[in-house]
């Protein structure tokens, strides 16, 4: 492949350079240059100048093929493709003088015809068939991709059929049904439920034909299951159009009925979700699932390609042929949410990519209130695709069959070469924001042209009138029919008591159960049978002789093996044997984020590679375990790769899903993740799901970005048992942490925090008998003081515990007994009465924390261990840091100073002098 490839950006004088080259070595050329050279009868070596310069007709065939290079690099700057707008004007124009060509030039027949597949022809057929394949209805960006198959494949399906539709009678009747179905419903909705906020499609209404045709092209293709997010505008008419779920169910939510489950709080209409199963025209099946979204435009989008990577790997064996995200986006929000960067720079990136998403772009040309001058610095609402070098295809979105050919190029494009597509349908939005909104406030020119312009479906009705395809009358009955049946609808959704509410308990979550307050009184049994642990830890523990590893990782692996001979296994072993013994009973691990194969602190090295090449080992795939242990490095991003394995575990109930932020305030960057889809998911949208988060906490001098995990945070949202919360101090009882995620008939979100200073720390050990019997401990009572001799008894959580534990053994102060508080939430009060009970001679009682007063989970403990009626008459103090600002000091000094002074608060006058 020569240096010039790639070209594609109108450059005559690079032109001139290959046939130079090829003059000199018709061999040094490509293979599609060549081809073309030799075409011209001046394709001799001895055809000439005397001077050897290149004659003047020679110059104007490069002038045409700059010429076409022209049309397909900035082309779409002059489309037709907004339908009430006139478009901006670009400079320079595509005019044939800015290619050294003239008005005399154009009844000369040019050899560069070959160059779109119409072989020699006029200058002024070549214009012809340029200006219908990239100036009309249609625009395309493209001619920035970088593999030349690609690049040849879009050219190809592009210049052969210039863009240009040639649907039968019977595919123009199908485009008007779906096109029709998509007026008369948003026409409905504004006529029956005034003043009610829908997000109105109008204006938009071609997206639904487009749709259709994903769906069904797709189904032709291979496709099993589409996954579809997309935000409030047009949800309703593609609930309706697209997923088939009925009028009538759509009309009860507008009704404002309840729903029939009592403990389902529920979300707006159009943030709702839906699934169902449909078969194309061609008997093909089909699940397609529209995925439940907040109000947070573009959220969604990582929560999908989970989803779809999910469905990928368990129910199509890694066949990215077989699954599909569709994402739909609205210009705003596209060109000013950065979470869509973070998910397209995941599309192809091993432990994330989906095989191509569909981006469709409704594309109204305003946000809010705000005009597109002021929403990008951009040229097109679209140019993020450029980072993976999509390909984007602007569209008019009054012009239905342009949005449907294009979406049948899209689909056969994303099924081919496996790469993110962009379709941006430039429409309008006929009302504001929402339909309560007045838009002429901001946009009275705007408005005043979309008040009086034809919606799509008039416009193609006069076209296939004009066509003969159908008759006024039998559109206007097409009209008729489809207003009866929704008003047929209606009627039967006004005599609904309550708004059905669909399980999904169904699919890979049959078998699991909705959990009561009972399940979390006590933890089931989740330890393993002593020969399979200490087989699973043997052989996780020994590199492949044959392989040669650097030193340092020989030395790691040496002292593993020194855990299991000494019965005394540190954090990594207890964490790595949790995953190894789910995959020896049958699960699958997922695990992700920054830096984790081998851990932010060198702990885990769950990833080894050997020293002589970049090949690397994963242990824990290195036993006859039926289960898998998928662990990825993420790139470096907290939003969009929460968001996706949230969406994983979405699918995937009998899968560890995990996500590790390489510190445990950094999940902040996920905030909306948290807050909007992990928390409440359940409550909002009836769907749940196990995801772990495993977030590093603790207070060693690492400055206020490296203590704190927002342990508050957390707490504060929790309510109706949606989460667990846990700060373990040993390795066995991260072990059954871990593996109680899939041993219970429900699933919960689980928050660990999780030590730093623990991975290593001497103390924190566990023995073999803690992983072989019992399970996880919610709350770990004092095995050392005396219950009947105690005077204090201290509440405690996480790493703190051994700074007490130490201090309580050098000053002898026998008389303190220290609580471990394991589980936060749901709070473990009947383990807590019990102890309560044991130390009821005790009269003073605190909660010792390593955070300032007004966080940690000292608020939490008021809120709820202070209203347990085992405490009547118990009061609770506090000793921790001051209330701060900020989480924790920059001054190192400073905050040995602060530990010091909460470990010697606690002891005071019980200190052995």
């Amino acid at each position: 492949m020569d240096k010039f490839s790639y070209l594609g950006n109108g450059d005559a004088a690079a032109i001139e350079a290959i046939y130079e080259q090829y003059l000199r070595d018709p061999a040094e050329v490509e293979e599609n240059w060549k081809k073309f050279f030799e075409g011209f009868e001046f394709g001799r070596k001895d055809y000439t100048g005397p001077d050897g310069e290149i004659p003047k007709n020679v110059k104007k065939e490069f002038g045409v093929i700059n010429l076409i290079n022209g049309y397909r690099s900035r082309g779409h700057l002059f489309t037709q493709t907004n339908p009430v707008r006139e478009r901006r004007h670009y400079k320079p124009t595509l005019a044939i003088e800015n290619f050294e060509l003239e008005a005399a030039d154009l009844d000369t027949v040019f050899h560069a015809g070959t160059q779109i597949g119409i072989g020699p022809a006029r200058l002024s057929d070549i214009i012809a068939h340029l200006q219908q394949t990239y100036c009309q209805s249609i625009g395309a960006e493209f001619m920035y991709i970088r593999t030349p198959d690609v690049l040849q494949w879009l050219q190809d399906k592009m210049e052969s059929s210039r863009n240009t539709p040639h649907f039968s009678k019977d595919e123009k009747k199908v485009i008007l049904n779906k096109l029709s179905q998509a007026v008369f419903f948003e026409n409905f909705l504004h006529t029956k439920f005034v003043g009610q906020k829908r997000f109105s499609l109008e204006g938009g209404e071609t997206v639904i034909p487009t749709l259709h045709t994903f769906c069904e092209k797709g189904a032709e293709l291979g496709i099993e299951d589409f996954v579809i997010g997309m935000a409030h505008r047009g949800r309703l008419n593609i609930l309706a159009n697209i997923m088939n779920k009925t009028y009538k169910d759509l009309f009860t939510e507008f009704e404002g009925r309840l729903s029939e489950d009592s403990l389902f709080d529920g979300d707006v209409k159009y943030h709702m979700g839906y699934s169902s199963d449909l078969v194309s025209s061609t008997g093909k099946k089909v699940h397609i699932s529209l995925t439940a979204n907040p109000s947070h435009l573009e959220a969604v989008n990582p929560v999908v390609e989970g989803i779809v990577r999910a469905k990928i790997d368990n129910g199509h064996r890694g066949d990215n042929n077989k699954a599909c995200p569709i994402l739909i986006h609205g210009d705003a929000a596209l060109a000013g949410q950065g979470i869509c960067y973070e998910v397209i720079q995941m599309s192809q990136l091993d432990g994330y990519k989906t095989g191509g998403t569909i981006h469709l772009v409704i594309n109204n040309q305003v946000g809010f209130t705000t005009n597109y001058l002021d929403g990008r610095s951009s040229t097109y609402c679209t140019d993020v695709a450029k980072v993976v070098l999509a390909p984007v295809f602007h569209v008019n979105g009054d012009d239905v069959e342009a949005c449907v050919f294009v979406a049948g190029l899209a689909m056969e494009f994303r099924q081919k070469f496996h790469r993110d597509v962009f379709i941006d349908v430039l429409c309008y939005r006929k009302y504001g924001h929402n339909e309560g909104d007045e838009p002429r406030f901001t946009q009275p020119l705007l408005y005043k042209a979309i008040a009086t312009h034809p919606n799509p479906r008039e416009i193609y009705v006069k076209q296939l009138i004009d066509e003969a395809v159908v008759s006024a009358s039998e559109a206007k009955q097409l009209e008729t029919d489809f207003k009866a049946l929704l008003q047929s609808k209606l009627d039967e959704a006004k005599e609904v008591e309550k708004a059905k509410v669909t399980s999904f308990l169904e699919g890979p979550w049959k078998g699991i159960k909705m959990a009561g307050a009972d399940d979390f009184a006590k933890s089931p049994d989740t330890s393993v049978e002593t020969a399979t642990f200490l087989e699973i830890a043997r052989k996780t523990t020994t590199l492949p002789p044959d392989k040669k590893f650097f030193n340092k990782i020989q030395n790691i692996f040496k002292e593993r093996v020194g855990m299991i001979e000494k019965d005394s296994y540190d954090w990594a072993m207890g964490e790595l044997m949790a995953y190894a013994t789910l995959m020896k009973e049958g699960h699958n691990v997922r695990f992700s984020g920054q830096d984790v194969e081998r851990g932010t602190f060198s702990h885990r090295h769950a990833v080894v590679t050997f020293e002589d090449s970049e090949e690397e080992y994963v242990p824990l795939n290195s036993f006859d375990a039926k289960g898998r242990f998928n662990i990825f490095n993420s790139l470096l991003s907290e939003y969009g790769v929460l968001g996706f394995e949230y969406g994983y575990a979405l699918t995937t109930p009998e899968t560890l899903t995990i996500w590790e932020a390489q510190f445990g305030d950094f999940f902040n960057g996920a905030q909306i993740m948290i807050d909007q889809f992990i928390t409440c998911s359940e409550y909002k949208w009836r769907r749940m799901q196990g995801l772990v988060m495993l977030l590093p906490h603790g207070y060693e001098g690492q400055g206020p970005e490296h203590s704190s995990g927002r342990i508050e945070r957390f707490l504060q949202q929790c309510a109706e048992n949606n989460m667990q919360i846990v700060n373990t101090t040993t390795p066995a009882n991260q072990f059954h942490a871990l593996r109680r995620q899939l041993k219970r008939t429900f699933r919960k979100p689980l928050v660990c925090f999780t030590p730093k200073k623990l991975l290593r720390y001497p103390s924190c050990v566990s023995s073999l008998k803690d992983f072989t019997t019992g399970g996880f401990q919610e709350v770990i009572d004092d095995m050392i003081v005396n219950a009947k001799t105690a005077t204090r008894l201290a509440f405690c959580s996480g790493k703190i515990y051994y700074d007490l534990a130490e201090a309580r053994e050098k000053n002898g102060a026998a008389d303190v007994a220290l609580i471990r508080i394991e589980q936060l939430y749901p709070f473990p009060e009947k383990q807590l009465e019990a102890i309560l009970e044991k130390y009821k001679n005790v009269q003073e009682h605190y909660w010792i924390q390593e955070e300032p007063e007004n966080m940690g989970a000292w608020s939490f403990m008021l809120r709820t261990f202070m209203k347990m009626p085992a405490t009547s008459g118990v009061k609770l103090k506090y000793i921790g840091r001051h209330e701060g600002a900020s989480p924790a000091t920059g001054f190192n000094k400073s905050h040995i100073q602060q530990q010091q002074a909460i470990i010697d608060k606690l002891f005071e006058k019980v200190f052995v002098k």
